[in-house]
């Protein structure tokens, strides 16, 4: 486990400073923002503290409603809803400067038996056969706007190794393509922990990462690294199928069936390497075209 993934899993680690109510920090972003993922996975871990052992995360729905600082804790305000026979209800709130930054409600269960199935999963190149960030993205240093861009993508995904299975949008500048992204990823070294709800957590924390990728290869334009469009992450959804962990390779199966208005919507499967679907993602973001 390197220096940068036991950082992330501190990050995880939010201090309870009264009964329901917990506070968290931030860590640099490519964007002067607290990054989506991290807030909705902090929010995760403040809700699944208040929850019974015996109950795992199945959903989450949030909305991002404020920019976040990263020099200003985090504070995480959570309310039981419910506590019935088979599912748990929380809703949390986070607020910085006095103000809610992000909301989410999600629903916990007791693990049951019953109907089971699943679509098939689609095909995927060997991960161990792609190139890791540092290996592949020094060759697109020129299409950045900021020349240090590349260092810092590196280094804000040293805890977490994705490669690219598809190209990624800094790589098809101009060239419209189907709109349809495949990432793999897993955590940069294994976990001593089994814990159901650190795994999930961490799958939250990644699936703000890419997930909107697709939406810029339907229209050839490579990213707010690149600075040929603006935007940020309205609302996230997720719907946890199966037991994974966070540890081994999981492949991400991003595509976006629309944009319109200034938005861009993306939905994507998160599969297990043997071919299990373990998470299904919704999300849509505003997208827009700066302005000349």
């Amino acid at each position: 486990m390197n220096e940068a993934l036991t950082s992330l899993l501190d990050l995880l680690d939010l201090e309870q400073i009264e009964e329901n109510i917990f506070r968290g920090t931030s860590r640099p972003s490519l964007v002067p923002r607290v990054f989506g993922g991290q807030v909705a996975a902090q929010a995760l871990v403040a809700a699944g503290r208040t929850v019974p052992a015996d109950r795992t995360a199945h959903s989450l729905h949030s909305y991002f409603l404020r920019t976040g600082d990263t020099g200003a804790p985090i504070v995480y305000s959570v309310d039981r809803i419910r506590d019935g026979r088979s599912f748990t209800t929380r809703r949390v709130v986070a607020v910085q400067h006095g103000q809610p930054i992000f909301h989410l409600s999600a629903s916990f269960q007791v693990y049951e038996d019953g109907l089971d199935h699943q679509v098939s999963m689609p095909p995927a190149p060997d991960p161990e056969t792609l190139p890791t960030a540092a290996e592949s993205l020094p060759a697109y240093r020129d299409i950045f706007r900021d020349p240090g861009t590349v260092e810092r993508l590196i280094e804000t995904r040293e805890a977490v190794d994705l490669r690219y299975a598809t190209t990624p949008p800094w790589g098809s500048i101009g060239e419209p393509v189907e709109p349809r992204s495949q990432v793999w990823f897993r955590t940069a070294g294994k976990l001593d922990s089994a814990d159901p709800l650190l795994h999930t957590c961490l799958a939250t924390y990644v699936s703000d990462m890419t997930l909107l990728d697709s939406v810029l290869l339907a229209h050839g334009r490579g990213g707010w690294a690149v600075g040929d469009v603006v935007g940020a992450s309205l609302d996230h959804a997720m719907w946890f199928h199966r037991p994974f962990r966070a540890d081994e390779w999981l492949l991400y199966d991003q595509e976006s069936p629309s944009a319109a208005a200034g938005r861009g919507l993306g939905q994507a499967r998160i599969w297990t390497q043997d071919g299990r679907l373990a998470v299904t993602v919704i999300q849509e973001g505003v997208v827009r075209v700066p302005r000349a």
